[in-house]
């Protein structure tokens, strides 16, 4: 994983209801984004009246023009959270419940500890630890070469017959590759396939649909309309939104009513403790993705069950806090 910079709000309402939103950008500067974040807090936020979530993404979202999604997105993704968890905790609802859901477990999957390096046997200890665990499916790195093939089988049988395994190619196949890579998949029983194309290849996803290989997994690339066409098309059987990129919670639980109602499933990018709360408001989220990566930035997060599930705490809004010692450690 390359470097993460990260963006943290903190949003008070003029009743002193406090909340706390976050975002990332994974692999590149955070300046711009923290740039429009700024811009988005004092033309929208900052003085105005208070809007629902939704109202207030939709407001700020309108106001992007011609410098389009890209960054925008990413930044309005902090100030959503922050919103989301300021309107539950008005309400002392869990944020799930303030989305209109009902709190329930949701099957948690293992990533972390997987590289695209690894050989066989190292990538099938990672998911024997991650079974022994509770998890009920792990997803290690591919990359349309043949030994993935070896992979792919030494991960099945280290792992009980039970747990699921997927697998996740990072965008790094071309199309002959990623309709190799989708054949070899079904072959040895694999859950799905993660990113075998890049996000933008539409019509390359669209031969993956037709070719009767393995289930498609893709999305947190995707932003915006973007989705329209692997929804609609039914090109992918897993839609993955990653909350930075498609802007937000609110883009994540619009995009997740939309596959319930098309018959898709979702498993959000990561973060499982925040996402938990959405799978609350969609039965759509079938599957959450354990991949720690800003969980250490964090307290409160829920905690995975021994049958290898999440359910999001009973508290007001998100129930995440950021420790002081580490606002203090990281800030720019």
């Amino acid at each position: 994983m390359s470097s993460v910079d990260v963006v943290v709000i903190d949003l008070v309402d003029s009743d002193g209801v406090a909340g706390l939103g976050f975002t990332y950008v994974i692999g590149g500067s955070g300046a711009t984004v923290l740039a429009a974040a700024r811009e988005q807090i004092a033309q929208h936020v900052l003085g105005r009246p208070s809007l629902p979530p939704q109202a207030l993404w939709r407001t700020i979202a309108a106001g992007f023009g011609r410098t389009g999604l890209g960054p925008n997105l990413l930044a309005l993704a902090a100030i959503d959270v922050a919103a989301w968890d300021v309107e539950s905790r008005r309400r002392a609802l869990p944020l799930g419940v303030a989305m209109g859901g009902t709190p329930r477990p949701v099957a948690v999957y293992g990533s972390g500890g997987f590289t695209a390096s690894q050989s066989p046997e190292d990538a099938a200890g990672v998911a024997a630890a991650h079974a022994a665990a509770g998890l009920g499916a792990v997803k290690p790195r591919v990359r349309g070469a043949r030994s993935d093939e070896a992979l792919l089988s030494a991960v099945r049988d280290a792992v009980p017959p039970h747990v699921h395994v997927m697998a996740d190619a990072n965008e790094k196949c071309d199309l002959p590759r990623a309709l190799w890579l989708a054949a070899a998949a079904r072959e040895r029983g694999v859950l799905f396939v993660e990113e075998p194309l890049p996000a933008g290849q539409l019509e390359g996803y669209r031969t993956l649909a037709r070719s009767g290989g393995a289930s498609v997994a893709a999305g947190e690339h995707l932003q915006g309309q973007a989705f329209h066409p692997f929804i609609a098309e039914h090109l992918l059987a897993v839609v993955q939104p990653d909350l930075a990129m498609a802007g937000g919670l609110t883009p994540a639980l619009d995009l997740s009513r939309l596959c319930e109602m098309s018959g898709l499933s979702v498993s959000p990018h990561f973060l499982p403790g925040l996402f938990v709360h959405v799978a609350a408001a969609s039965p759509a989220i079938v599957w959450l993705e354990q991949f720690p990566l800003l969980e250490p930035l964090f307290d409160g997060w829920p905690q995975l069950s021994p049958e290898g599930t999440m359910s999001p705490r009973d508290v007001p809004g998100h129930g995440l806090t950021m420790p002081q010692d580490i606002r203090r450690r990281l800030a720019i």
